[in-house]
């Protein structure tokens, strides 16, 4: 019998676990209320109805998995060494053992999802699959496989799902309740009479600031500058509307997209690739003002810095005629100013004061700060540990080019530091927003608004768990923060709303269970070895689906190979268009048709070639050409991954009935003709290769002649110098000496 410990379940945690016990479940809490704490009682329940079986924990990152860790060991009634911990830092070796001895497993998904792929774990006996932060069940997040490969090869299955804000889109969380197969949700707000009596009041302060004259000199320039670029697109009927602040970045980044089909669909369409260039100059200087109005000097200055500095060395047009502009070098030249005489945005001077007022009144506070930016959140780290009985300190992602970055080690340490109050400041980006569980938070701070309902609802979330809580939210008025509030705000409202109408409607949205068929004859399973790299690509994930016998293995040439004749190489629409820029694809080609009688390459995805890069056309037709023409490779084209895994499943089949399943993965070069079998052997010489074998046949008419050549006759042969021809004599002189 499995006991929980160290907590007694409030009436809420009991009454949701009654539907956990009867179906898959969603549970939807706020908070600091204990989805943790429920999700344990529900394991410790299938625990019981199965005995000898497995709990599976899965969660977002490295630090919560080793939160839920510490948590289950301390509420579950079985030996430690039964709670396992699977992170990356564990080798795959170890993990497939742990797993063999364990009855919990706490996860990141990524970890299971190679492991299910490599076939290091079985999940027929797991009985439970807990998905922590359930929202992000969509797409080709890890989440939606790794429970698909449940639903289907468990026993048992039972899934819940566990999230504090599942979103406002009504089809999102129809998507996360379809991946999940989930059967049954309980929400709870903080008003439902079974909540209120354990929810703390956590107190919402939102401050104005508004822009300095200073900082409205700089904007003036900026949004000159951008109002100059929309009347030219509107002028050219590209864009209807100038106003930026109708119009959203996604809407640019769509219309770039149009464009650049249009500009490659053939003829000199000079205005679509101008207003290409156009729209890119448009989305950096927005960006730019961005940081100017929300941020602050420093991150805007850099910012701008960056763009001025790089125009001297980029091949970009449209950096290139930013730095031109009058506007922009007026810009930078007022923001330089600021800069220099270190000037503060409202923003941070606020701060300052909140946080000043804050540790006077309560030397004992614990504070999080979250800022969007990682320039800017290195200022305010600076500035607030100037501020006497402050001691801040930086939470982010880990190391990205060019910034500042922690690795997961790091992050725990601080992240303990902060909970044994070592420091009272945390200033954080959006790694801290999910799930983290610090106590004893007395105020979380919003340095701008953001306009996610799940956002705004985890960062809230980081106080009020144990006690009261003070929210505050800095906004500048005015500017892209206040559009922000009031998208956060409804969002939340809809998302409400969306989550009753469909607690009333699941049963008829959501797909019946699969029933599960047990085939009566055992078929031999198809062969496909696969590069290892192609791991997320998720073909991999599509094979496995359609029970495929896949062998991951590092090839040197082809990412799959279906026969000993059968070598593909695989690129998707915008890889294919890369391979070109950088050189590269001529040559995979080139090793494909020498490595194999039958080489394939397949080109996957739904977008126009010609537009997804800034790459003209006929130079796309003339790979293409060369590819087909000149080395004879047929190209299939394919619309996605699972498109593409039936094309490479349907290729093996056939090749497997026709000539056997029978191949290694490091192919033998095909059947060549006499003339490539003559170039062959040549090239194997030292300092020969397949540059100089030719020039050594056509002088010498024979292989026999060229082995048979002296020192002076090699040398006649151009670009065959004394020292290559001396090794070739050494190597074909020499006696041959075996090892004992």
């Amino acid at each position: 019998m499995v006991n929980i410990r160290n907590f007694t379940p409030r009436l809420y945690q009991e009454t949701i676990m009654a539907s956990c016990a009867k179906g898959n479940c969603l549970i939807i809490l706020p908070t600091g209320l204990g989805k943790t704490k429920t999700a344990i009682l529900a394991a410790a329940q299938r625990l019981n109805s199965f005995p000898n079986s497995k709990i599976l924990f899965l969660t977002v990152t490295k630090p919560l998995a080793e939160q839920i860790f510490n948590e289950v060991k301390e509420c579950i009634d079985l030996d430690e060494n039964k709670i396992v911990l699977f992170t990356g830092s564990v080798a795959p070796k170890k993990r497939e053992e742990f797993w063999k001895n364990s009855i919990v497993i706490v996860s990141t998904p990524q970890c299971i999802e190679n492991d299910i792929i490599n076939n290091r774990i079985d999940l027929e006996s797991v009985s439970l699959l807990i998905a922590d932060e359930a929202h992000n069940a969509v797409k080709n997040y890890s989440y939606t496989w790794v429970a698909k490969q449940y639903h289907k090869k468990s026993r048992f299955p039972r899934i819940i799902g566990l999230t504090a804000s599942p979103g406002s889109d009504l089809e999102k969380i129809q998507e996360v309740c379809k991946n999940l197969y989930i059967e049954e949700i309980e929400i709870r707000t903080d008003n439902d009479p079974d909540v209120k009596p354990y929810v703390h009041d956590v107190e919402v302060n939102w401050i104005e600031v508004q822009l300095p004259s200073r900082f409205l000199e700089v904007k003036k320039y900026l949004q000159s500058f951008l109002k100059d670029r929309l009347e030219k697109l509107k002028k050219w009927g590209v864009l209807r509307r100038t106003d930026l602040r109708y119009v959203s970045k996604t809407e640019l980044l769509a219309l770039q997209g149009q464009l650049r089909g249009r500009a490659a669909s053939g003829g000199k369409d000079f205005v679509a690739w101008t207003a290409i260039s156009v729209l890119a100059e448009i989305m950096k200087v927005s960006h730019g003002l961005e940081m100017l109005e929300t941020q602050g000097i420093i991150s805007a200055y850099k910012y701008l810095e960056r763009l001025n500095n790089s125009a001297a060395t980029t091949k970009v047009k449209a950096v290139k005629n930013i730095v031109k502009d009058l506007n922009f070098r007026s810009a930078l030249v007022k923001i330089s100013k600021l800069y220099e005489e270190k000037v503060e945005h409202p923003k941070l001077i606020e701060l300052q004061k909140i946080l000043d007022k804050e540790i006077k009144e309560n030397k004992n506070s614990k504070v999080i700060v979250f800022n969007q930016y990682r320039d800017n959140a290195v200022d305010v780290v600076e500035k607030l540990n100037n501020i006497e009985g402050l001691n801040a300190k930086l939470f982010v992602g880990q190391l990205k080019k060019g910034e500042t970055g922690l690795s997961q080690k790091e992050q725990k340490e601080i992240l303990d530091e902060f909970r044994e109050g070592k420091f009272n400041v945390l200033v954080a980006t959006s790694i801290a927003e999910q799930g983290l569980d610090i106590p004893q938070v007395n105020t979380v701070i919003f340095y701008e608004p953001i306009p996610s309902a799940i956002r705004q609802i985890q960062r809230r979330g980081r106080t009020g768990r144990h006690g009261e809580g003070k929210v505050t939210i800095l906004m500048t008025k005015n500017t892209l923060d206040e559009g922000y509030r009031w998208s956060a705000h409804h969002k939340e409202k809809r998302m409400y709303r969306n989550l009753e109408n469909l607690k009333g409607k699941l049963s008829l949205l959501l797909n019946k269970r699969e029933e599960k068929i047990t085939p009566i004859v055992k078929e031999d399973k198809i062969k496909i070895f696969a590069d290892h790299r192609e791991k997320s690509s998720g073909i991999i994930k599509e094979l496995i689906e359609m029970e495929v016998d896949l062998k991951l293995d590092q090839l040197s040439i082809a990412d799959y190979i279906l026969s000993s004749r059968v070598g593909v190489e695989y690129k998707t629409v915008e890889d294919f268009v890369q391979s070109i820029i950088d050189g590269r694809l001529l040559q995979q080609v080139k090793s494909l048709k020498s490595n194999f009688e039958r080489p394939l390459l397949i080109i996957s995805g739904v977008e126009d070639i010609y537009s997804v890069r800034n790459v003209h056309a006929n130079a796309i037709r003339g790979t293409l050409s060369a590819i087909t023409v000149d080395f004879g490779v047929p190209i299939l084209y394919t619309k996605n991954p699972k498109d593409t895994a039936m094309m490479l499943n349907i290729i093996a089949k056939r090749e497997q009935e026709d000539i056997g399943v029978s191949f290694n993965v490091h192919p033998e070069k095909k059947n060549l003709s006499i003339k490539d079998q003559q170039e062959y052997i040549v090239s194997s010489l030292p300092g020969v290769g397949s540059g100089l074998s030719k020039p050594l046949l056509r002088h010498f008419k024979s292989v026999k002649n060229v082995i048979n050549a002296q020192e002076k006759e090699l040398e006649e042969v151009e670009k065959i110098g004394k020292k290559k021809a001396e090794r070739i004599r050494d190597i074909v002189d020499r006696e041959y000496q075996t090892l004992d």
